[in-house]
């Protein structure tokens, strides 16, 4: 990274940054993309979310999926990472934790294209996995989202750890 693309960036490089244990999308930050006449992937896989069942108030486990085609920002990695532990003892269904996540990153970054997958475990005997997508509208990567959104299940994993 270039000095002046760390400029806006409050928490990189923090040793003692309190966690918030409330939903804070303000907390995350971005950063210019350095190669925006390139289309590539950023992944990432955060395997330790919780959350918690709104009824019942019991915690939610599950890896998160975090895939995108940046434009021109991405996201700041230890600001997702503060992010996603902001859901601790936030209760939500699963599925509006994956909608929200994908929105809030939207609006920051305005990626070409960019993906969450939930994959949570079981409780009551049933997983869900939950998944969002987005393309730039008016551009391939619309596109892109729809073929992906219609085919994102066609190869399931085994699942074998939940």
């Amino acid at each position: 990274m270039r000095p002046e693309d760390l400029q806006d960036l409050s928490l990189l490089g923090q040793k003692s940054v309190p966690y918030i244990f409330e939903y804070a999308p303000d907390v995350l930050e971005a950063f210019p993309n350095r190669h925006p006449e390139n289309d590539y992937f950023v992944k990432f896989n955060a395997p330790e979310f919780t959350s918690l069942c709104p009824i019942t108030n019991q915690p939610d486990f599950a890896t998160i999926y975090i895939s995108y085609i940046p434009d021109e920002k991405l996201v700041e990695s230890k600001s997702l990472k503060l992010y996603l532990f902001s859901f601790r003892n936030h209760g939500d269904f699963h599925e509006n934790c994956i909608n929200v996540i994908g929105k809030d990153l939207v609006k920051l970054m305005e990626p070409r294209y960019l993906e969450v997958w939930g994959k949570f475990t079981p409780r009551g005997g049933i997983s869900i996995d939950p998944y969002y997508n987005y393309g730039k509208p008016g551009t391939k990567y619309e596109k892109m989202a729809e073929h992906r959104l219609f085919n994102h299940d066609l190869y399931p994993e085994t699942v074998d750890n939940r």
